[in-house]
C-alpha cells in the first residue's frame, strides 16, 4: 500500500535531539533525556525506561527503525524520553530524591519545563517500561494523573517467575550487587535481538541508591495500593518470553483487574517478543500498537468515552479477573 497526501514527518527529519532542564521547584535538580517534536502534534508522549540504561533505550543506537522517539514523530507525535531521577543529569542529587513524591514532582517539573512553549495536541500519554513502571504508576495515581491521556506499562507486574524470584531474592543474594544471572532473565532467548543490541551495551547506564529502595516490596505492596487510584486508560504490556514476571493469562488479566478506577485496560501480551520490548525484533511493532492505543486514548477524551469491554484482552474479547 502507497500512502498518498500524507501527513507523515519526512523520513529524514531531525530526530531525537538532547534536552536538559532544571526544575525549580526541587532544588534545581536538572533532568536530561532526549526530546523529537513535531510542530502540531497529536499529543504528546513521555517515555521512562527501565534499570541499567537511560533515556536512549527508546532511541537504539544503530537501529532507527526501533525507536520509539523515531516513530512517534513520523506519526505525528511529539515524544519525549526521560532520563529517570538517579540517572544521568540528576545522578549527583540522588540522595535528595529518596521520597517518592519527590521524584513525581521532579519527573512533572521536567516535563512542564521541556514542553514549555510547545503544543502539546491532546494531553500527554504517559509510557514506561520494566523499573520505571514504578514512577509512572506514582505519577499516574497522583492528582495530575487525572490529566494524561493514557498510560502504557511494560516489562512489570505483581508477581515474578520463580526463577526470577529465587535470582532476586533468594537466599543468595547479595546486599548491593547485581545478582548474577540477571543478563539472562532480560536478554534471553538471544534470537529474539540483534547481535550488536543483545546485552545493551549501547544503551547501558549507571543508576544509584534509589533503584533498589524505589522498588523494595513495589511489587508486593505499593503497586497493589497504588493501582486502584488511577483513572486513565491504562495498557499493560508482557512479552511471549518475559522470563522476570509472570505473563500467563490468568495473572495479566489479574494485574488488569487492579485498575478498578481506569476506563478501559488492555492486556497486551506480544509474541516473539522478550522482556526489553523497545530493543528486540518487534519493537517497531509493539511501538505502532502503543501508538495506536495512544491514537483510542486521544478519541476517547473528544468522544467522552470509550465503547468495547472495560478489561480487554490482546484487543479480543472480554476478559474476567480471577475471583
Amino acid at each position: 500500500m502507497t500512502l498518498t497526501g500524507s501527513d507523515l514527518a519526512p523520513a529524514d527529519s531531525t530526530g531525537p535531539l538532547p534536552v536538559v532542564a532544571e526544575v525549580p521547584g526541587v532544588d534545581r535538580i536538572p533532568v536530561s533525556g532526549l526530546l523529537a517534536e513535531v510542530p502540531d502534534p497529536r499529543a504528546v508522549v513521555v517515555a521512562l525506561h527501565g534499570g541499567a540504561v537511560d533515556s536512549r533505550y527508546f532511541d537504539c543506537p544503530g537501529h532507527p527503525e526501533y525507536s520509539l522517539l523515531r516513530t512517534g514523530q513520523r506519526l505525528g507525535y511529539t515524544v519525549l524520553a526521560l532520563d529517570r531521577p538517579g540517572f544521568r543529569s540528576s545522578a549527583p542529587h540522588a540522595r535528595l530524591l529518596d521520597p517518592p513524591q519527590r521524584r513525581v514532582d521532579l519527573v512533572y517539573g521536567a516535563v512542564d519545563a521541556l514542553l514549555d512553549g510547545l503544543p502539546r495536541g491532546a494531553g500527554v500519554f504517559l509510557l514506561a517500561h520494566s523499573a520505571g513502571c514504578e514512577l509512572a504508576v506514582r505519577m499516574a495515581a497522583a492528582d495530575r494523573g487525572a490529566d494524561l491521556l493514557g498510560l502504557e506499562l511494560a516489562g512489570t507486574g505483581r508477581r515474578h517467575q520463580q526463577a526470577a524470584h529465587d535470582l532476586l531474592w533468594g537466599a543468595d543474594r547479595m546486599a548491593g550487587r547485581r545478582p548474577r544471572g540477571v543478563g539472562r532473565l532480560i536478554w534471553e532467548p538471544s534470537r529474539l535481538y540483534p547481535d550488536d543490541v543483545l546485552g545493551g551495551s549501547t544503551v547501558s547506564a549507571q543508576g544509584s541508591h534509589l533503584e533498589s529502595r524505589a522498588l523494595h516490596d513495589w511489587a508486593v505492596r505499593e503497586f497493589l495500593g497504588l493501582a486502584p487510584d488511577i483513572g486513565v486508560p491504562v495498557r499493560y504490556s508482557l512479552g511471549e518470553y518475559e522470563r522476570v514476571w509472570r505473563n500467563d493469562p490468568a495473572e495479566m488479566v489479574a494485574v488488569g483487574g487492579l485498575f478498578t478506577r481506569s476506563p478501559r485496560v488492555v492486556l497486551n501480551r506480544m509474541p516473539n517478543t522478550g522482556h526489553n520490548v523497545s530493543l528486540g525484533r518487534t519493537a517497531p511493532a509493539y511501538h505502532l500498537t502503543v501508538l495506536a492505543f495512544a491514537e483510542e486514548c486521544i478519541i476517547a477524551r473528544g468522544t467522552g468515552e470509550f465503547s468495547g469491554p472495560a478489561l480487554q484482552f490482546d484487543g479480543g474479547a472480554a476478559a474476567r479477573p480471577e475471583r
